[in-house]
This record gives C-alpha cells, structure tokens and sequence, in this order.
C-alpha cells in the first residue's frame, strides 16, 4: 500500500498549536506530511512549504486545514487545484460562507478534527504528554 499523504495548512512550530499537534499525529500514524506555512522553512523537522502549490507529492490524499474561516476562504482556489481526496476543517476553521464557497468550486468539506479521524487525541501532543 502506498503511504498516504497529508498537506496542513496553518502547521505551526508552536507545539502548543493543533497545527502542529495535526503534523506529529500524521506523521506517527504513517502519513507523508507536508507542512504549509509561508512563514517557515522547517516544521518537526520537515520541509515546510509557503504554499500548496509547491507541494511535490504526485496527488494528496488529504489536506488538513488549521487556518481562521476569513484565511481559508482566500486559500480555496489553491486547494480546490489540488485536487485532494478529502479536505477536513478543523473546528475553528469553518464558517458557513467558507462552506458554500467550498461547495460552489467542488470541495466536499468535512468539518471534523482530523487528529482524532487518524486515531489519535489531541491532548497527546500536550508537551509533558510523551
């Protein structure tokens, strides 16, 4: 079985942040990850990339947002080009004009909190957790 890969958007270096919390659940669970953040080179020690677009996986299986609702509505003609398998909104993420926007360009989100779909809780990448 090929690995399965994972964008996040809004993966952070602050290990206190579900966007960081969202890169260590991925990555222990087998995906192949590729952190987002334009304002960072390295993540938990992985290549962060500025932009979707510069992502060099052949074809993503998901792409995990961690981003405010006014920020990723801006982000979704990048990630409706990606052509991912599932595009999940964590809570917090997500408002109702995101949502038919995402509608309107082919995106079926999936509000949910992709750490806890994984397997994985969230409060296990509580520093002290490990």
């Amino acid at each position: 079985m090929t690995q399965q890969t994972v964008a996040i958007l809004g993966a952070s270096n602050d290990r206190k942040k579900y966007g960081n919390k969202s890169v260590r659940a991925h990555q222990a669970q087998g995906f192949q990850v590729f952190p987002i953040n334009p304002k960072e080179d390295t993540i938990e020690g992985l290549t962060c990339y500025k932009s979707l677009a510069e992502v060099p996986a052949e074809h993503l299986n998901r792409i995990s947002v961690y981003l405010p609702p006014q920020i990723g509505i801006k982000l979704l003609p990048e990630i409706a080009e990606a052509k991912a398998d599932e595009v999940w909104f964590n809570p917090g993420s997500e408002n109702q004009e995101l949502f038919d926007q995402a509608a309107e360009m082919g995106i079926k989100p999936i509000l949910a909190c992709s750490i806890v779909d994984v397997g994985r809780l969230p409060d296990e990448f509580d520093e002290g957790s490990q």
